[in-house]
């Protein structure tokens, strides 16, 4: 009877830990992996849907080649300066506008307008205004990202604790410490909703700026493939940098929130 309490009690208790453990990620991946196996076996088409041991042999094709090293390589770096474009600026414009109400007030409604402009506009407008170029693609995409990193952190620094705040004026806590202690603990999951949401973001918007505009990346082949109507290409590039992204996420930005939200963890000690 003592076994069977105890083991309802572990049952019970509620799971603290928001990140799946490396077996379940495993699992639901070949879980999506079969339902990928089972789709292409009754489509019973390869130039419709392929499956993943033909795309697969043309991943490996591609890379034996060269060619999918340098598309990805060129994705990346469009991907990594403008995430840290629209980082930088989205976060300074996001807690000006969360720490000080009146820029708010005033300033808010461009956000709004940020917000609802289509992507694909404001990557024309970019291409028309500077040209077909690097900086053109690049700003495009920061653009269309910064307006997000800046409602999200604006919508934390409105969440933070003042009761808290309180707290660190009577122990009389220095700027620095405050800032270390009690204002960024409580900012960091906004912060990483808008790092996990930008990375996601980004990546699409730029394959549609290669896809429009430039000669190389993986949005550049996704659109060369596509006149060829070769599914497997387009699958191969695709997934590539998908997998190159899962890795990201789970091989760097969850170890990073886990160490930074580790406090949650010891409060319910």
């Amino acid at each position: 009877m003592g076994l069977a309490r105890d083991l309802c009690m572990v049952i019970a208790m509620p799971d603290h830990n928001p990140h799946p453990s490396l077996p379940v990620v495993v699992i639901s991946l070949f879980g999506l992996y079969l339902i990928w196996v089972l789709a292409a076996w009754v489509t019973s088409d390869g130039a419709v849907l392929p499956g993943p041991a033909e795309v697969w042999r043309v991943g490996l094709l591609e890379g034996r080649s060269g060619e999918l090293q340098r598309h990805i390589w060129a994705t990346l770096k469009r991907v990594a300066m403008a995430f840290a474009l629209a980082m930088v600026f989205g976060t300074v414009a996001g807690l000006l506008l969360g720490f000080y109400p009146y820029l708010n007030r005033w300033f808010g409604p461009w956000l709004i307008v940020l917000l609802n402009i289509p992507a694909l506009v404001v990557i024309v407008l970019c291409y028309l205004w500077i040209g077909l170029n690097e900086v053109a693609a690049v700003t495009a995409v920061a653009l269309n990202k910064m307006a997000m990193v800046a409602v999200t952190l604006r919508e934390g620094v409105q969440a933070l604790d003042p009761k808290l705040g309180e707290m660190a004026r009577v122990f009389r806590m220095r700027p620095i410490q405050r800032l270390r202690h009690v204002t960024l603990p409580q900012l960091w999951p906004y912060f990483a909703a808008s790092t996990r949401n930008g990375l996601a973001i980004i990546w699409k918007i730029v394959l549609v700026v290669e896809f429009l505009g430039r000669s190389d990346g993986i949005g550049f082949q996704i659109h060369l493939y596509f006149q060829l109507f070769e599914t497997r290409y387009v699958l191969a590039y695709a997934l590539s940098f998908v997998f190159l992204m899962l890795a990201l996420e789970y091989g760097a930005l969850q170890t990073l929130e886990r160490r930074a939200t580790r406090w949650r963890s010891a409060s319910w000690v």
